[in-house]
């Protein structure tokens, strides 16, 4: 009765007012809410968390140094903590990440006892589409290629800005671990190898202070930047290695078994 009436008035309204029928109104869709934007520490955060799935209960880990292996080392405690972990040993690639370890309880050892590594998780500061590496620029290179050359498994977890179309190509450091004697002439030595790269090379020092970064092994570490590729990574590894004074560079190479990348879209996993 009443949908009749209601009928019947808007139909006398219509005709009353004009001959032109009044044409239906689109509807308005409800505003979608705004995008949500997430940090880069959140970013990292869901990388290290995806990448702790893969472990398991009596896994010797080996614990990687960083804004981003950080969360990875902390995820690993809270399972242990909650006994969803059990009988994990991690092995630390610097000692930030050994005091870490300790304050989350964490058992450690390290390759003189347990020389076979089933998996570790890194992160790292670039990644090419071979998912080749520059790591070290936290200052712990010589010990995290240590421990990932022992591993069976290496996870790496970065966020997406980390990834480059060549290795140098955030034009970024490339670090290099040196012995602090005579720095300036290795300095000099490894510029002018890579010199048809535009390469600059600068003793890393610490913050506005002048005083040399020392490496939790006593070492000096030298920044390579780049302006363009250094060619075939394998020479150029082999070419760096063989300078007196060198003790590691942060290329790593053909290491990485998996990248974890999280972004925007969501998280990817390349293998």
């Amino acid at each position: 009765m009443t949908i009749a009436f209601s009928h019947f008035v808007g139909k006398a309204i219509m005709a009353s007012s004009s001959s032109t029928s009044i044409p239906d109104f689109p509807s308005i869709p409800s505003p979608r809410p705004p995008p949500v934007l997430l940090t880069q520490d959140e970013l990292k955060r869901i990388a290290a968390f995806k990448a702790v799935e893969f472990v398991e209960s009596g896994m010797v880990l080996g614990l990687g140094t960083g804004s981003t292996a950080k969360f990875a080392v902390e995820r690993i405690g809270e399972l242990l903590q909650e006994g969803k972990l059990k009988n994990i040993v991690g092995i630390p690639t610097s000692k930030k990440t050994h005091e870490q370890a300790m304050s989350l309880g964490i058992p450690l050892s390290d390759l003189d006892s347990l020389p076979v590594i089933d998996l570790a998780i890194d992160g790292a500061d670039e990644v090419d589409p071979y998912l080749n590496l520059v790591k070290g620029r936290g200052g712990s290179l010589l010990r995290e290629k240590m421990v990932e050359g022992a591993c069976r498994k290496f996870i790496v977890i970065v966020d997406e800005s980390k990834l480059v179309p060549y290795l140098g190509g955030s034009l970024l450091a490339m670090p290099v671990e040196i012995v602090p004697f005579c720095w300036k002439f290795t300095t000099e030595k490894l510029q002018r190898l890579f010199e048809d790269s535009g390469c600059v090379a600068k003793l890393r020092t610490c913050g506005e202070s002048d005083e040399p970064f020392v490496t939790d092994n006593g070492n000096y570490i030298v920044e390579s930047y780049f302006e363009k590729e250094i060619g075939d990574l394998n020479s150029a590894s082999d070419s760096i290695l063989r300078l007196t004074g060198v003790v590691e560079h942060g290329m790593f190479l053909n290491m990485a078994t998996t990248v974890i990348v999280a972004g925007e879209l969501g998280v990817t996993v390349k293998n």
